[in-house]
Order: structure tokens, then C-alpha cells, then sequence
């Protein structure tokens, strides 16, 4: 006949329960992460009392979902990357849809100088400079854009393990069928167009509660407005066609006027 097991009073482990629980830097799941999370501030009052540690979070991927580029996703940022541009961090923005429109962003305050763009038209290039930016860390932001159909959980998986080195916030840009996949980003944000200069913020993900609605955000608007004055092509006497030569540059959505196309 075997012995029976010793007993073991269950208060040691019930007291280091409890311990554990009131420490600052344990994140409970029907509580909002704040105290463990480094975060710069969004710049919006109600975004940051939604999101953990009170902001963008840093050492971590945040991916941010619209249905098309030039919704309006770059100006949400925009507060962001004015500061971190001002204090001499570099932003890099990596494969962006779209070229980013100077005058516009200087508008807003970004010094340019202190942006770096990295086009990498290749799927296969463009998730190994995600990868490689995320594990040099020399950078203020990252923001990169992925390819929709080539971009697998075990990529996000990586790039998620090298920005817990990464001493500032990673933005991943993806496509609107990403709401529906699996990720281990610990941050989601569905993106939508508004009128009137508004963004939608549908937090998907987080650690903390559901938000069950949408915030809605007013974008900023430039320090100073831009004129532009169309450059007549010879042969080009339509509006339509004439439209297509403003300096140059043509902004692509009328929620974000930081992008352009040639």
C-alpha cells in the first residue's frame, strides 16, 4: 500500500499570489497595461487613456489596418514624428505605398532631415529590411508597410521578438483582410475614414479589455498652409490632365495630404 501524499498548507502560495498581484508591473487582463509599458503619447487624450502605458508603446509592433493607404494614417502620427524628428531621432519609413509629400510634411512641423525613406519594392526584400531595421534598433520610429499576400505569422513573429530591443515605437502597416488573421502583435488598430477630417480608431487588440466602439479623432491639421499652383504642360489643356502636373506632385486621398504620386 503506498503512503498518501504529504500535505501542503496552500497559504504560502496564496500569499505569493497576492504579492505578485500588487506588484505595478503585472498586467492583469480585465485591466489596462499601463505601469510596465513605455510609451510616447499619441498627442490625443482619448487615444491614450485607450491604449497601454498611455501611448504608443515602445519594444513592441503595433499594426494599424486600413482599407487603402492615404486614409489619413500618417497624420495620426504626425504629433510623433514632429517630436522625435525635432529631438534629432531618425523616423524611417520603410516601403511606403506612396511617395511621402515634403512640403506637407515639413508643414507639419517634421524636419526633414531626420527622415529616412527605404524602398524595397520586392516582397521578399521588404520583410528582410523590416527584420534587419528592427534588430539594428538605431532608430526613433520605424514605420513599414507589408505585402498583404506574402507576409506569414512567423514573419510577424520575428519582428515582434527584435522590437522588444527597439528603443521607440514600430508601426506595421497592413491591408484591411489582415483584421481577421491571427498576429502576435500586442497592439491592433482598425483605421477608417471620416468626414471632416476624422479618423476612425477601432482598437482590435490590446492588453486590457474589449473597447467595444470606435474613437473618433479629428487629424491635425499643418502649422501652415501649402499653395500650390499648377505647372501647365503644353498639350495638356483638360483640368483632368492638368491636375496631374501640380509641381510635380499630386496628393492621392483627401484624408491624408502627406502622400503623393508622381
Amino acid at each position: 500500500m503506498s503512503a498518501l501524499p504529504a500535505f501542503r498548507d496552500p497559504q504560502p502560495r496564496i500569499a505569493q499570489s497576492r504579492e505578485l498581484l500588487q506588484r505595478q508591473d503585472v498586467w492583469r487582463a480585465d485591466q489596462l497595461g499601463q505601469h510596465s509599458v513605455p510609451a510616447f503619447s499619441s498627442s490625443f487624450p482619448r487615444l491614450d487613456r485607450e491604449l497601454p502605458g498611455a501611448g504608443w508603446p515602445l519594444g513592441m509592433v503595433t499594426e494599424l489596418i486600413s482599407r487603402e493607404a492615404g486614409i489619413g494614417e500618417l497624420r495620426l502620427l504626425v504629433p510623433l514624428l514632429r517630436q522625435l524628428t525635432r529631438e534629432g531621432k531618425v523616423v524611417i519609413l520603410l516601403a511606403p505605398p506612396h511617395i511621402p509629400y515634403a512640403p506637407a510634411l515639413a508643414s507639419f512641423g517634421i524636419d526633414l532631415q531626420h527622415l529616412i525613406i527605404i524602398q524595397a519594392p520586392n516582397a521578399a526584400d521588404r520583410l528582410w529590411a523590416v527584420e534587419q531595421t528592427l534588430k539594428s534598433a538605431s532608430f526613433g520610429a520605424l514605420l513599414a508597410w507589408l505585402p498583404q499576400d506574402k507576409t506569414r505569422p512567423e514573419h510577424l513573429r520575428r519582428m515582434q521578438l527584435a522590437a522588444q530591443g527597439a528603443q521607440g515605437p514600430v508601426f506595421l502597416f497592413r491591408q484591411l483582410a489582415a483584421q481577421f488573421e491571427p498576429s502576435p502583435a500586442p497592439l491592433r488598430l482598425l483605421l477608417l475614414p471620416k468626414p471632416d477630417q476624422r479618423l476612425s480608431v477601432q482598437v482590435l487588440k490590446r492588453r486590457g479589455p474589449v473597447l467595444a466602439m470606435p474613437l473618433l479623432l479629428d487629424l491635425p491639421q499643418p502649422i501652415q498652409a501649402i499653395k500650390l499652383k499648377p505647372s501647365l504642360v503644353r498639350g495638356d489643356d483638360h483640368p483632368a490632365k492638368q491636375a496631374r502636373h501640380v509641381t510635380g506632385l499630386a496628393t492621392v486621398h483627401s484624408g491624408d495630404a502627406l502622400v503623393a504620386v508622381q
